[in-house]
C-alpha cells in the first residue's frame, strides 16, 4: 500500500539552493523528492558575506546570504575553512564580515617549534622549564637561559 504526503509551503529559493535538497534525501532515507513552482519575486534583507584571511578579503569566499542567517552560515563557513587550511609558522585569523562589521571569527593556531627535540633525557624540571617559556611566548634565546 502506497502512501503520499503532500506539503506546500513557500520558501525562498535561496532556501532551495543551499543543500535543501541533500537535507530532504537524508531526513527521509532518499524517499522524498522535490518538486517546485516559481511563484513571485519578493524583496528580502539580503548582504554580503565577505571572508576575509589574515585580513585580506578572499572575493571566491563571499556570498549573498539572508541578514538573519548570516552569521550562522558565516561560523560554519569558517569551521570548514579552520579545518581545510594548513598550519603556518604564525596565526591564521579567519573573519566573516559585513560592511566592515565582523559577525564571526577563527584563529588557526601557529605551528609551536619542538624545544624538547635537542635534549636527550634530561631531568624534567629542565624540560617544564623549556616548556614553561614556549608557553609564554618567549623563545629559548640567551636572555632567558640562567647558568
Amino acid at each position: 500500500m502506497k502512501k503520499t504526503v503532500y506539503f506546500g509551503y513557500i520558501i525562498p529559493l535561496s532556501e532551495l539552493v543551499y543543500n535543501f535538497f541533500d537535507d530532504l534525501k537524508r531526513v527521509s532515507s532518499g524517499f522524498a523528492s522535490l518538486d517546485y513552482d516559481f511563484l513571485d519575486y519578493a524583496p528580502v534583507d539580503a548582504v554580503k558575506m565577505d571572508i576575509l584571511v589574515h585580513n585580506k578579503v578572499v572575493e571566491p569566499l563571499s556570498h549573498i546570504v539572508l541578514r538573519s542567517k548570516a552569521q550562522n552560515i558565516g561560523k560554519e563557513l569558517l569551521k570548514k575553512l579552520k579545518e581545510i587550511i594548513p598550519r603556518q609558522q604564525f596565526t591564521v585569523s579567519l573573519q566573516a564580515a559585513i560592511g566592515g562589521k565582523i559577525i564571526a571569527r577563527e584563529d588557526i593556531p601557529a605551528m609551536r617549534k619542538n624545544v624538547l627535540a635537542k635534549m636527550s633525557g634530561g631531568h624534567r624540571e629542565r624540560k617544564d622549564k623549556l616548556l614553561e617559556i614556549q608557553k609564554k611566548g618567549q623563545g629559548t634565546n640567551e636572555k632567558n637561559r640562567k647558568s
